[in-house]
């Protein structure tokens, strides 16, 4: 069996691994692109702000390693196209500069995403980044001003991240977000301002409402940008505007693209092309509350894609059973989480939803540090099913709460499935009726 993976991060290696455990007699080859496999993207910022030594530590697994196990790492090889009736690939070597092809009887495009880049981001200059892999937040770090104000483009969860890590590095930093609020992608608009204060409170300079329209520079560097509210002055930029799926190499090759323009992938994670799966971050998902696909491209959910991906090309039988769409991030003090549906988002799926919001304490009010945590829990109207939860908590370890909702989401819970939950109880962790317990009983009253 000649396995080709496309891609060697999160997804990649994952199936990778799988595959070589479920048949040890493949022959398995990874084509990366880039300077490193399997690292952890997401600690990015934390490197930047000091929270993480050194990039290397980010990496789990180095291609020495992986070639230790049988499995042939490629670095600085980039797939440039797929004959589907072949069954090839066009490969170049970008260190040596020549190209080839090569035979797969299985084939896994693992290609992620990248940023989205405004038309006034599109430019060469030395302190203009984006932050997508360990190259870029090096470029960053050694782009960083001593002195001067570092703007970021963008309110969502790698500008969100970003500014306070910059923060924390003793930067003055500016963050330009062209919506009302930031993180208005994430949560509901209630919630969306706690994010902005928390931010403004640590000196982080927030700015919303604020689009863009180009560049200043002088001598190869960003000076400033033009903006809608005037001129706004910069020792260096990053761009987080977004991501797209990198799906170029599936759509050529004729796979079905979904609506969201990511690929459209089974539960075994195949594409429209037979031989040719796709997993990772430019995958659609089906959300497991609406039963739609997504596109929200995470962490867990590209290695659980991956191992699906991995077991299936050498020959056995897995599948992927869909998210609810969890996440969480922290923004100085506050950890901020959710999972299912927001209000906004169950209104804008045509879905008869209530929401309600709690204040409590993390744990008993009487014990000596307890801190305030706001849930805001999400149903159907009529059948109380479980839609969805916000949590913001001042201990950012408290937000981990939401994960007793996630897996509500998967079993398709109600709000009265949350309320007769046997969570644990001591006045450390929380008080005698949980917040989350608190929160069912009082929108049980309005479903």
């Amino acid at each position: 069996m000649r396995i080709i993976i496309v891609g060697g991060v999160a997804a990649g290696m994952s199936a990778a691994s799988r595959a070589q455990r479920f048949d040890p007699k493949a022959d398995i080859t990874v084509f990366e692109r880039g300077h490193y496999i399997s690292y952890g993207a997401c600690g990015l910022p934390y490197v930047l702000g000091g929270e993480v030594d050194d990039w290397d530590d980010l990496v789990a697994r180095t291609p020495e390693q992986m070639q230790g196990r049988g499995i042939d790492v490629r670095m600085l090889h980039e797939v440039t196209g797929i004959d589907p009736q072949a069954r090839t690939v066009t490969v170049t070597d970008l260190g040596a500069g020549r190209t080839f092809t090569e035979p797969y009887d299985q084939l896994l495009i693992a290609t992620g995403v990248s940023p989205l880049y405004p038309e006034w981001a599109k430019a060469d200059l030395a302190n203009l980044n984006v932050l997508r892999d360990i190259h870029d937040g090096q470029r960053i770090a050694a782009s960083l001003p001593d002195t001067g104000e570092v703007v970021i483009v963008g309110g969502g969860y790698i500008g969100l991240e970003l500014a306070e890590n910059l923060c924390r590095r003793g930067l003055s930093v500016v963050l330009l977000e062209r919506g009302a609020a930031v993180a208005r992608r994430i949560l509901d608009q209630s919630y969306q301002g706690r994010i902005v204060d928390e931010l403004t409170k640590h000196g982080v300079d927030v700015r919303c409402g604020v689009n863009v329209e180009a560049l200043i520079s002088e001598e190869g560097r960003v000076t400033g940008l033009h903006t809608s509210t005037g001129i706004v002055r910069a020792g260096a930029v990053v761009v987080a505007t977004g991501v797209k799926a990198n799906v170029g190499l599936l759509r050529d090759a004729g796979a079905t693209i979904g609506a969201t323009g990511a690929a459209s992938v089974n539960a075994r994670q195949q594409t429209s092309v037979d031989g040719i799966y796709a997993a990772g971050d430019n995958c659609e998902s089906v959300h497991r509350v609406t039963k739609k696909p997504v596109h929200i491209p995470l962490g867990l959910t590209a290695n659980r894609m991956g191992r699906v991906a991995g077991v299936n090309m050498a020959g056995g039988d897995s599948t992927f059973p869909g998210i609810v769409g969890s996440s969480i991030f922290k923004v100085f003090d506050l950890g901020v989480a959710r999972t299912g549906l927001t209000q906004a988002e169950a209104e804008a799926l045509g879905l008869q939803a209530v929401s309600i919001d709690l204040d409590s304490t993390d744990h008993a009010r009487y014990y000596f540090d307890s801190q305030p945590i706001s849930v805001r829990l999400t149903a159907e109207q009529g059948t109380g099913r479980l839609l969805g939860a916000q949590i913001i908590a001042q201990n950012h370890l408290s937000a981990k709460r939401i994960d007793v909702v996630a897996a509500l989401l998967h079993q398709g819970s109600s709000v009265h499935d949350l309320f007769e939950m046997d969570l644990a109880y001591a006045p450390p962790f929380s008080g005698v009726w949980d917040v989350l317990l608190a929160a069912a009983d009082k929108l049980s009253r309005k479903v």
